[in-house]
């Protein structure tokens, strides 16, 4: 009798693992979900995600609709993935539809032993079936990343799950995270995801393994929040933000190492900003952080204490400065220190994020840049950027508190804005010692209006150039006005002339102009030689762009030569001209933009560098601290291979820099925000 006990007994325990097993699987047996997902950009609410999951002849089916206003832009994404009920990949598609026309399509298909992956820009891709994978791209909807993270721990969930075309996804649980939602506690796991985009993205689960909420970046700062937790918004932003700092963190603790207080930078050539000369075969000493001594080898006596760095062969020259930056997660911080870049303005981002990580650099060491912020401040409706409006003059005066209170140098004016509330803007930032800077609003429609309201900087050549028209409201002028009108040099000197009585600092944002002159077809490495070298998940979005067709291309391009030609003509006036990126590449589009400035703009090299180093200094109010090597300024100093006031372009060969009195490899730096090195 005992020994049919235990016989049965056993029955019942296989059976009930059997059964327990069998439920496992069964939860996606004859499954119907949908949901909706809030998208927000900025904070500020730009779409709407709408997600199907449903179980047909032991297929799981999900759909997801994913429409976007972003500033006027209509756009969307269509996916729908097909998984077994083992949440085996069977098919993939997505496309994002804009303007008629559809970009970034990823397809995935599994025929028996086979993957076969289509991507746009790529070649198709086939791999032998993997045990376990799963197809992601760098857009991928939330619908569709919710079961990314379904099928990740049901392989176990503790290690990196392979993905295709490339690379693989892993997940760190950072806690458990309370929010308020309806006024209950709701229990939320925080994870920070990397191999989905550049860097890592932090995510809330609720306790089923439901994607509740993400937050990433790449360019710019995303939200995607389920509907019925939008109130739990402010808790998911300073959730990332931690999670953010987390990763400075730990990329200062691998990067900087032991510091000296003391440094001698031996036996290079010094181009120090002031005069377009080279001297040769210089010591350079740092005591914390700041010039004390420039000269000869023979004439600098080194102090025994010094660390010494043999930099014999290499050029010396000021740290640069990117005056339109939207570093918008950590990693631009060790890539634009990689490319020489030892201060940015950034013109525009997420308060909370912005503050953070500008005290992490300036308060506490990290590794990065300086960062000076410029606030964005847009006017009404749905062509608004961001969460911060003025639409009052109330609102206008507590903008400006807001920004002031937080150490904003700068108030960003972005297109919305009412002619009214810019001078309300500008006569409150004036008041409290801040100066205004950003867009012609499309409203005031006159680029000499706005600088009469109190604009002291101006973005973006199309912008700028409308000065040549004052006379005409700057919608009216058309995409390609400098392309296709003649500009006289009489309107050249009344332009100046404007300018120069003002004042007005341009930021022409060049080179981004040049990016989008390149021809549908052609490899983005036809214009920008580095382009190859970005962390693979900013492909889509910057190496990859669709492109334009023939006419428009050339019609860009002559846009951008004679824009090019005019800035040049402004500079040599003795307008202040400052070199930025508008967030196309860290380092890259910085050398870009010069580069542009020499070849188009009839610059000579040091002018071309004069626009990245002591003119932003200047006009920003630092130009008695940095800017210039010279005694008795901080050590911010970019270290060539080669010296750029033979070639613009040997700007590209950066291989190292200081910063507060900190020096860095380029190399370990490019490593660190994930780019291919010049080992490579």
């Amino acid at each position: 009798m005992k020994v049919k006990y235990l016989i049965i007994c056993g029955f019942l325990a296989l059976l009930t693992a059997c059964s327990s097993e069998t439920s496992k699987t069964s939860k996606w047996e004859n499954f119907e979900d949908e949901g909706k997902f809030f998208v927000y950009r900025r904070q500020s609410q730009i779409g709407e995600e709408t997600y199907n999951v449903s179980t047909k002849n032991d297929t799981i089916i999900v759909t997801s609709i994913q429409g976007e206003n972003e500033r006027g832009r209509i756009s969307g994404v269509e996916s729908k993935l097909y998984l077994t009920t083992d949440l085996e990949p069977i098919s993939y598609f997505s496309r994002r539809i804009s303007n008629n026309d559809t970009t970034n399509i990823i397809k995935m298909e599994v025929n028996g032993d086979k993957i076969s992956i289509w991507e746009k820009h790529f070649d198709m891709v086939t791999s032998n079936k993997k045990e376990a994978f799963f197809t992601v791209n760098s857009n991928i909807p939330a619908g569709i990343e919710m079961m990314l993270y379904h099928y990740y721990f049901k392989q176990n969930g503790t290690t990196a799950l392979p993905t295709l075309p490339r690379g693989e996804v892993s997940l760190k649980h950072k806690g458990e995270d309370i929010v308020q939602i309806a006024g209950k506690d709701v229990a939320l796991d925080r994870y920070v995801v990397e191999g989905i985009n550049w860097g890592g993205r932090t995510i809330w689960l609720d306790k089923s393994k439901n994607l509740v909420a993400v937050v990433k970046a790449n360019t710019q700062i995303r939200e995607l929040i389920k509907k019925g937790y939008e109130e739990a918004k402010p808790y998911f932003i300073k959730g990332n933000v931690e999670e953010q700092m987390a990763q400075l963190s730990g990329y200062t603790k691998s990067l900087k190492g032991e510091q000296s207080q003391i440094t001698a930078l031996v036996g290079g050539d010094v181009v120090d900003g002031l005069k377009d000369a080279t001297q040769k075969n210089m010591t350079v000493i740092i005591e914390n952080g700041r010039i004390t001594s420039i000269g000869s080898f023979s004439e600098i006596t080194i102090p025994d204490n010094a660390k010494i760095i043999d930099v014999s062969g290499k050029t010396l020259m000021p740290g640069m400065w990117d005056m339109h930056a939207h570093s918008n997660q950590v990693q631009w911080g060790p890539a634009y220190l990689a490319g020489g870049v030892t201060t940015i303005r950034d013109n525009g981002n997420e308060l909370e994020f912005a503050t953070a990580f500008r005290d992490a650099i300036t308060k506490n060491g990290a590794t990065g840049p300086d960062i000076l912020l410029a606030g964005m401040t847009d006017g009404p409706g749905p062509k608004g950027n961001g969460i911060i409006r003025a639409r009052s003059v109330e609102e206008a005066k507590e903008v400006v508190s807001l920004y002031h209170k937080n150490g904003y140098e700068q108030i960003k004016i972005y297109t919305s804005i009412e002619p009214e509330i810019l001078k309300v803007l500008s006569d409150e930032a004036h008041k409290v010692g801040m100066t205004v800077t950003g867009h012609v609003p499309a409203l005031v429609n006159s680029t000499n209006k706005a600088v009469e309201s109190g604009m002291d900087m101006l973005s973006h050549s199309n912008r700028i150039l409308a000065v040549l028209f004052p006379d005409q409201k700057v919608s009216d002028l058309g995409a390609f006005y400098m392309a296709k009108n003649d500009i006289t040099d009489a309107q050249i000197n009344e332009a100046i002339a404007f300018y120069l009585k003002h004042g007005t600092v341009l930021d022409p944002t060049l080179g981004l102009g040049v990016i989008r002159t390149l021809p549908k077809g052609e490899p983005m490495e036809t214009l920008e030689p580095d382009a190859g070298r970005m962390a693979y998940e900013l492909f889509e979005s910057k190496r990859f762009r669709t492109g334009a067709n023939e006419k428009r291309a050339e019609l860009s391009k002559q846009n951008i030569i004679k824009s090019a030609e005019v800035i040049g003509k402004f500079f040599k006036a003795g307008i202040p001209v400052v070199a930025g990126t508008d967030n196309f590449a860290p380092g890259f589009g910085h050398f870009l933009e010069l580069e542009t400035y020499q070849k188009y703009g009839g610059l000579t090299p040091f002018e071309a560098i004069q626009t990245a180093t002591i003119i932003p200094a200047t006009v920003m109010g630092k130009g008695d601290e940095t800017g210039t090597l010279e005694i008795g300024k901080e050590a911010d100093i970019a270290i060539l291979d080669k010296n750029p006031l033979t070639d613009i372009s040997n700007l590209r060969s950066v291989s190292a820099v200081m910063t507060n009195g900190n020096y860095y490899e380029s190399e370990p730096l490019w490593e660190a925000a994930d780019f291919k090195t010049t080992r490579d």
